[in-house]
């Protein structure tokens, strides 16, 4: 999960009558995708499926101060700006009569931003007025290319070239199950598998059950206006293949001062829902608002809008015509203060009721999920905040007292927590009930990869990517037997990746002896002194047992561990040692001001690392590399290769037949 603020601005510099952009700036942006002072969101350069709704913003900037004031302007935008669009190659018209909508109203507003860190530290933001319009659930059926061009400023023109493709409307598979490894990398992955499978003279006798899918892709995560993605923006460009702004889900970031009347455009959920009428399902081991299930539903520029996002699961967009709500059939997660009523749900609601009224069965506890019935649509909650990580509901489960985080409200401990496996297999039971012979789509995030990555828990992440793992094979079984498997398209994925990987081992008993940070250093074994991996053998007297077909590590707490870590972190400790209290926190602030320093408490027999990124940050942060995609079933072929990860939308929309080419289809 991304802390850092939706960021805006790119800082031109005005030459005249031409308001040429001639500099960009990099940290901070006037506003993201729109180098000139006219904005057309969606921007250039977007892909469409054929037939699904969007909105259109247009913005006309006028900078008071900073670098791209003009005296030409005078600080006042251009209220009578055009906006025209036609097919590439034709006679363009008028917006309005081309959508046959009545002309939108005029906007106006103004913002602030800072051009650079100068400025920001100077606290000297520049000013911009802003003159906007909004043409709201509008659709392009026809194939092919189109220019949309803003004309403001007595000559000025921004122009969009977009793409609506057509994927086709013949349906290929019956089911769609999305796993999302949220942070998983191929290094990861590569890590878990050495912990939990055996080699014998370098050669695997077992391979994890992404080995075994027949393709493997790799894709592309950057966001719209930066090379690092979060779980938001990320998210809405596999549900919906647009790129967004960080902390964006399913909308163009606008400039307004509303997160919620930004430019939205559908997510295959509500394409699902409003074409095929199949069921829906969305399992995470976070809380149920955070982005990656949010993304399926919500429209909003901030997804730290949690109890929005779950009355969206319900009611859908309230404030504009849009399309019909999602009401997921199956919902499983953490998150309880969004639902219980007080000041962390929306509108201090009792969603628990709400969902009730609606039809749902709301269950609290693993215990209760197992014993539910198949055919209602169901709510599950099974914790405040995210769910315990596997390593604590499976092998440290002491760390689950005292943490007061019952979903009941009652502030008892959720001792009694499913997993992803068990969460996972009962939606497949329920969707295929419900969706008969509509079919299911089912999105399955193991969210704790990256929460733990983000904590520089390495072991809780790598266990949480192995349940992951395991998630995947008991449902392959449960489809075989449903008989569903040959009509379901399985994809197994992740949002964005951390720079983590392995380097070697470290001698942890030899750590312990040593008595200065350097001469601990002398405890890690790289190359040939890494040796082979300790945790697939057991100890004696060793109580970690687990379920005919599952893979995970005999041993947790090696003598030789991994020498493992990530390139962007906060000052920390590190022991290489599995933290058996519960997840790590490597940092902590001890003064009034965000200055973040190593918890003496984590590692205390290690090491201090200083850190890379700047002391406000407590935790480690997202990289820049490609994530592979694993596919098997139906369409399986669409996923090889190296691709935008807005194509994962595109190729999972051709496989269900989800375009349209006209009204009437």
């Amino acid at each position: 999960m991304s802390k850092s603020a939706l960021a805006r601005g790119v800082a031109t510099l005005v030459v005249g009558a031409s308001l040429a952009s001639v500099g960009l700036a990099q940290t901070f942006r006037r506003l993201g995708a729109c180098p000139k002072l006219g904005c057309i969101f969606p921007p250039d350069q977007v892909d469409f499926l054929a037939g699904s709704f969007f909105d259109i913003r247009l913005e006309v900037h006028a900078p008071v101060n900073g670098s791209e004031a003009s005296p030409d302007i005078g600080g006042v935008p251009d209220s009578d700006f055009t906006f025209t669009i036609g097919k590439k190659g034709e006679e363009p018209q008028d917006a309005s009569a081309y959508f046959k909508v009545d002309e939108p109203e005029l906007e106006t507003w103004n913002f602030t931003w800072f051009e650079d860190l100068f400025a920001r530290d100077a606290e000297t933001p520049s000013l911009v007025q802003v003159a906007a319009k909004a043409y709201r659930k509008v659709v392009l059926y026809e194939p092919g290319e189109y220019v949309a061009t803003l004309s403001y400023y007595d000559g000025s023109k921004t122009e969009a070239t977009w793409l609506v493709r057509d994927e086709g409307q013949k349906r290929k598979a019956k089911n769609v199950i999305l796993f999302i490894g949220d942070g998983m990398t191929s290094a990861m992955i590569t890590a878990a598998r050495l912990i939990a499978h055996q080699t014998i003279n370098g050669k695997y006798t077992s391979k994890l059950q992404m080995d075994k899918f027949p393709v493997v892709g790799h894709q592309m995560s950057h966001s719209l206006d930066s090379f690092i993605t979060d779980s938001a923006n990320s998210a809405t460009a596999l549900y919906s293949g647009r790129k967004a702004s960080v902390n964006a889900l399913n909308v163009y970031g606008d400039s307004s001062r509303s997160p919620a009347d930004d430019p939205k455009f559908e997510t295959i959920s509500e394409i699902w829902r409003r074409l095929l009428g199949g069921a829906i399902g969305i399992v995470s081991t976070a809380y149920i608002a955070d982005a990656t299930p949010a993304a399926l539903s919500a429209h909003t520029r901030l997804r730290g809008q949690l109890g929005a996002v779950v009355d969206s699961y319900l009611n859908g967009v309230t404030n504009y015509s849009w399309v019909p709500p999602v009401e997921p059939d199956v919902i499983f997660g953490g998150g309880a203060e969004q639902f219980l009523p007080g000041p962390k749900s929306f509108q201090g609601r009792d969603y628990y009721a709400a969902f009730e009224e609606k039809g749902y069965n709301v269950v609290l506890n693993k215990t209760a999920l197992e014993a539910t019935a198949d055919g209602q649509p169901t709510l599950g909650i099974f914790s405040v905040d995210n769910l315990s990580t596997w390593l604590d509901r499976n092998v440290y489960t002491d760390s689950l007292r005292n943490q007061s985080n019952s979903p009941d409200g009652s502030g008892g401990d959720a001792t009694d927590q499913p997993g992803l496996k068990e969460m996972t297999v009962k939606a497949v039971e329920i969707l295929h009930k419900r969706g008969g012979s509509d079919g299911f789509f089912l999105m399955s995030e193991a969210a704790s990869i990256d929460k733990q990555m983000h904590l520089l828990d390495y072991d809780r992440a790598l266990g949480d990517l192995l349940e992951l793992d395991d998630t995947i094979r008991a449902t392959i079984d449960k489809l075989t037997e449903l008989g569903e498997l040959e009509d379901t398209l399985i994809v197994v994925t992740a949002d964005h990746g951390h720079g983590f990987d392995v380097m070697g081992s470290v001698d942890t008993k030899y750590m312990d002896e040593q008595e200065t940070d350097r001469d601990k250093r002398n405890a890690i074994g790289t190359y040939f002194n890494s040796g082979l991996s300790q945790y697939v053998q057991p100890t004696n007297g060793s109580s970690v047992r687990y379920t005919d077909g599952t893979a995970f590590p005999a041993n947790w707490d090696p003598r030789y561990t991994l020498y493992q870590g990530v390139g962007a972190f906060p000052d920390h400790r590190e022991d290489y040692r599995v933290n058996k209290d519960g997840p790590r926190e490597p940092a902590i602030n001890v003064t009034e001001k965000l200055d973040y320093t190593a918890n003496p408490e984590d590692s205390p027999t290690g090491f201090l690392i200083n850190g890379t990124l700047p002391v406000e940050d407590d935790v480690g942060v997202h990289s820049l590399t490609d994530v592979p995609v694993f596919s098997r079933g139906p369409c399986q072929e669409y996923f090889g290769g190296v691709y935008d990860n807005t194509e994962i939308f595109f190729q999972m929309a051709k496989c269900l037949g989800l375009s349209r080419t006209s009204e009437h289809d």
